[in-house]
């Protein structure tokens, strides 16, 4: 199993973006890479609530991991700490041995030169899942958390 670790600055208070982390409008803006749609199916943002979420591409692929163009998951939060912490675990909707297990995702936040310094980190990837895949759509997906949060 692999991870993979991002780190970036957002130039918003730590309780907005954290906000955004547990908006499901805002969630279904913002986490999803480029050239990708965002469904959010259920989002009950508490511990021990659930979620399930199916991103879909534009442009018909055949990578997909639920179909032959959408990424569904489902998963759950762990715990949530006010303005400082989301931790969840998900879980890929597939028929692919290679795509399936549990994975955990942590988002820590932490004030920083007036704004929010972001740490995501995305434990457990499954072995069919390319850590530099997982890694550039996580940098695109917190690049619009940037302009969700900082145009606020």
């Amino acid at each position: 199993m692999t991870s993979t670790r991002i780190n970036r600055h957002l130039n918003a208070p730590r309780a907005s973006v954290y906000r955004a982390l547990l908006d499901a409008r805002a969630v279904a803006k913002w986490m999803v890479p480029t050239g990708m749609t965002s469904h959010v199916h259920t989002f009950d943002a508490r511990e021990g609530g659930s979620f399930r979420i199916s991103l879909t591409y534009d442009t018909p692929t055949g990578a997909g991991k639920t179909t032959a163009q959408t990424d569904t998951f489902h998963g759950r939060f762990v715990k949530l700490v006010p303005n400082e912490l989301v931790l969840e675990v998900v879980e890929f909707e597939t028929a692919d041995p290679a795509m399936r297990g549990e994975m955990t995702i942590s988002i820590a936040l932490a004030d920083a030169d007036g704004g929010t310094d972001i740490v995501a980190v995305h434990d457990g990837l499954p072995r069919g899942l390319s850590a530099a895949d997982n890694e550039t759509g996580w940098h695109m997906s917190l690049a619009k958390l940037a302009a969700l949060v900082e145009s606020s």
